[in-house]
């Protein structure tokens, strides 16, 4: 399979083919009216340049070469209008608060600026297709000053079953995106004003019952693609933690029709699979309709307490928009800890 803790793009503009290059700038270019050239020029002579953290390391130059593309420590949940130490995982049917880190010292731009901050979610996993699949969950007009500035969005009536993938846009005038397609990775690399947090802690108490998340993986492009679902321990391994992948019976067909190929994994139920080796295990195979997204469900379950808390990220990797044959198109980092007590 790979490395697949780092990841090598293709993707500066300058390698896109032409038609995919058209496809990118599509929705871009089609809010773009004609008279709105000197507008655009007034704005590149006062170019501001506010950015979202990808990583910790990110500096605001796009793109970049740093992965996960999608935890984000730049957008936290808490369940209070007082910022909490740790992002947490919303409460459903109540108003929980996003707090946002706008950061205006990016490498492109200076100056005071003003846009509007938005938020949206989508179910947890990879190849989210842009816009379609996300729904907007809050905004705020905002003012930057040179420094960071941290916005609080309220996040009411959080539907059920609470797990998101979250994704944050700096929309300004004087900021403009580079571009954006249908693929959120490509989009989050080329722009610094977009980020994106697939984070979700995942709490176990031993021999209790499985705890189930929802995941999806979809297809970005015009074709048929496979895709590989992939997963890798960016620490210590979690003993005592079991993975389970239930791919419901259409993606469960598709993988038996492409060979049943597979790493590290063992078929437990009728489509369901146990990921036996965490930290090098993958499902490959999985066949995709154009613009398609499938949702599954993995399960977690502690046989013994878990001493620390442990990260399990799970990944799809695959076809995407710009070209690139395999590319990380989304997925969640489950931070695997024992049950709070007290």
């Amino acid at each position: 399979m790979g490395k697949v803790g780092k990841r090598v793009r293709r993707s500066t503009l300058a390698v896109l083919t032409g038609a995919a290059l058209a496809g990118l700038l599509a929705v871009t270019a089609a809010a773009a009216a004609p008279g709105e050239a000197p507008q655009k020029r007034a704005a590149a002579a006062a170019r501001t340049d506010v950015y979202l953290k990808d990583v910790t390391a990110d500096t605001g130059v796009q793109p970049h070469s740093y992965s996960p593309l999608w935890a984000s420590p730049d957008i936290k949940v808490c369940p209070t209008a007082v910022e909490c130490a740790v992002s947490q995982n919303p409460i459903v049917g109540v108003t929980n608060y996003l707090f946002l880190k706008l950061r205006n010292n990016g490498p492109y731009g200076s100056g005071i600026d003003n846009g509007v901050l938005r938020v949206y979610r989508t179910t947890p996993g990879g190849g989210a297709t842009w816009p379609t699949h996300w729904t907007q969950i809050g905004a705020a007009s905002v003012t930057v000053y040179p420094g960071v500035t941290t916005v609080t969005i309220p996040w009411t009536g959080v539907p059920g079953p609470g797990h998101f993938c979250l994704l944050a846009r700096w929309v300004s005038p004087t900021d403009p995106m580079t571009f954006e397609g249908p693929s959120n990775s490509v989009n989050t690399l080329h722009n610094n004003n977009i980020a994106w947090r697939n984070v979700d802690s995942v709490r176990l108490t031993a021999g209790g019952p499985r705890v189930v998340r929802p995941f999806a993986i979809g297809n970005v492009t015009t074709v048929e693609t496979r895709n590989d679902l992939v997963f890798t321990q960016p620490g210590e391994q979690a003993r005592g933690a079991r993975v389970f992948v239930d791919l419901g019976a259409t993606l469960f067909e598709r993988w038996q029709a492409a060979g049943k190929i597979g790493t590290g994994v063992r078929q437990v139920g009728k489509t369901e699979l146990e990921i036996v080796e965490p930290a090098k295990a993958s499902i490959s195979g999985l066949m995709l309709k154009p613009g398609e997204r499938l949702e599954f469900s993995l399960a977690f379950s502690a046989e013994t307490a878990l001493a620390k808390e442990t990260a399990l990220n799970v990944t799809q990797f695959g076809p995407d928009a710009d070209g690139t044959e395999r590319a990380d198109l989304g997925g969640v980092q489950y931070l695997l800890a024992g049950e709070q007590r007290g």
